[in-house]
């Protein structure tokens, strides 16, 4: 645990896949230190890259404008919330500019490190786990209408993998109007490793497979395998992962 001596650090890497089934990848995808995320386009809507990029571009953003910060001093979740709107207007302003886009979509599941804890945002179907002491556990709550039937007892959580409509998405990013992020706040121990990841990996593997390649190996050498897994798997969808692990460092 974090004490006033020793902070964490964050040591991460990132990748996407195209899968084996799509013809362009809608995903996207950003990596720092302070600022972890993974966006979806919603497929079956127009340019859904188009709204997966504006969404990390706006994070990207605030990335550049904390490093100025003593992110310590800060409203972790404040931050995100804010951020989370400013993705929604520019989606609204960018589908205005280009009338193409209307209707575009995106997931956003984001964490914010500040070297002690982190702050979530999420909203849809990407998801973000922990890897604690050999277990993994999700973090995050799917948007979906298979989870909604699931909580509200209608089916159960085997039969939600195999309803119709069960990805159907309840919530979202949408240039026609957003939904209010999930914003939650945490403390990481040492060791810890966090997954974030589009549902192309989910669809694809089981989470006991996951877990078994995410307990092995560095950031960099298990998000490529996590793809490989995901793809061995029938590639469904596009592919985009995120792997950070906390390392605790003694201050000078």
């Amino acid at each position: 645990m974090a004490t006033e001596q020793t902070r964490f650090t964050l040591r991460y890497s990132a990748g996407s896949d195209l899968g084996r089934r799509r013809s362009n990848n809608e995903d996207s995808v950003y990596a720092s230190g302070r600022l972890l995320v993974v966006a979806d386009g919603i497929g079956g809507q127009p340019h859904g890259e188009v709204a997966s990029s504006t969404a990390v571009s706006v994070l990207a953003s605030l990335d550049a404008e904390l490093r100025t910060l003593d992110l310590t001093a800060q409203d972790l979740s404040a931050i995100l919330t804010d951020a989370v709107h400013q993705v929604s207007a520019k989606l609204a302003a960018v589908a205005e500019q280009t009338p193409a886009t209307q209707g575009m979509g995106t997931t956003l599941t984001t964490l914010l490190f500040d070297g002690s804890h982190f702050a979530a945002a999420h909203v849809g179907d990407s998801r973000g786990y922990l890897l604690r002491d050999g277990e993994l556990q999700r973090i995050t709550r799917d948007h979906t209408l298979a989870q909604a039937l699931v909580e509200d007892g209608s089916i159960s959580a085997a039969d939600a993998a195999h309803h119709p409509r069960g990805s159907l998405l309840m919530k979202a990013l949408l240039s026609t109007g957003s939904a209010e992020p999930d914003v939650w706040e945490f403390t990481p121990q040492a060791g810890d490793r966090y997954l974030l990841c589009s549902d192309g990996l989910t669809a694809g593997a089981s989470e006991p497979a996951i877990l078994d390649v995410l307990a092995e190996g560095t950031p960099e050498e298990t998000v490529p395998r996590l793809i490989a897994l995901a793809n061995e798997g029938g590639g469904p969808d596009n592919i985009t992962i995120v792997v950070a692990d906390v390392v605790e460092v003694a201050e000078v």
